[in-house]
């Protein structure tokens, strides 16, 4: 089984860069996607039930932001699911920050967690909304059940995760207190796939700024996961980054299941 998660930074602006061309091309099982700045509403037929590279149309699902042209998430799949929520905390599901599909196997997460923003403005908010899923992931492991969490933590976890540590400690997605809650993640039963596969991996990023030709130069920031519950990483075959693929200010990273 193959899973992709993109941050698109806009489904409709990615429309125009190929995105239903891709998505036919790669034909992933599922494809979560982060702040896709729309509501269903808005969208055409040909990003609401897209086709993959056979013709058969993808099932969609969305949490969008109330407020319009900001934040929001989504998992397209080809087969559905046997249910889909949100998070159920008003405060996290006004801003479409999670959906969680239920695949029977395991339960499919596409997050997309908030920017704490220049001097931690919304670190609080931040740090909550991460407890949240923290308890979320907890509570399905307790009832038996296993989690692929895919999404934009916004946060780089180690020196490796960033192209400059030491000058990037105050700024946002890289404060002491965001990867001290990663170390609570990663030390809570869940775990980074990538990092899994690729312990030594450098200059492996997902994130670049649009300022100072960042991408060409591979200045960047690892922001964006494939984390499982340790008992299910032996399902795991491989973690990859895609950065070959363009159209947004971040690329996918890609999740591949043997035998699922």
């Amino acid at each position: 089984m193959k899973i992709l998660s993109w941050n698109v930074n806009g489904i409709r602006a990615v429309e125009k860069r190929g995105f239903a061309a891709w998505l036919a091309d790669e034909s992933p099982d599922i494809l979560c996607l982060q702040e896709t700045k729309a509501e269903p509403g808005q969208l055409p037929d040909s990003l609401k039930s897209p086709a993959d590279k056979t013709g058969a149309l993808y099932h969609s699902y969305w949490s969008s932001a109330k407020k319009r042209g900001y934040s929001g998430v989504a998992i397209y799949c080809k087969t559905p699911p046997r249910d889909v929520q949100t998070l159920g905390i008003p405060e996290f599901d006004a801003e479409g920050r999670l959906l969680q599909a239920d695949f029977g196997g395991f339960i499919m997460i596409s997050a997309y967690f908030p920017n704490s923003q220049d001097a931690g403005q919304r670190l609080g908010y931040k740090l909550a909304f991460c407890q949240a899923v923290l308890r979320l992931c907890r509570a399905h492991i307790q009832r038996g059940r296993h989690i692929v969490l895919s999404g934009d933590f916004n946060i780089a976890h180690r020196p490796i995760d960033i192209e400059r540590p030491k000058e990037n400690e105050g700024n946002p997605g890289y404060l002491p207190e965001e990867r001290a809650w990663m170390d609570v993640w990663t030390s809570s039963g869940f775990t980074d796939s990538f990092r899994y596969f690729n312990p030594a991996a450098a200059r492996q990023y997902t994130w670049w700024s649009y300022r100072m030709r960042a991408r060409e130069r591979n200045v960047g920031w690892r922001l964006d996961y494939h984390c499982v519950d340790d008992g299910f990483l032996p399902a795991v075959s491989g973690s990859i980054i895609r950065q070959d693929v363009m159209g947004s200010d971040h690329c996918p990273v890609e999740l591949t299941l043997g035998g699922l």
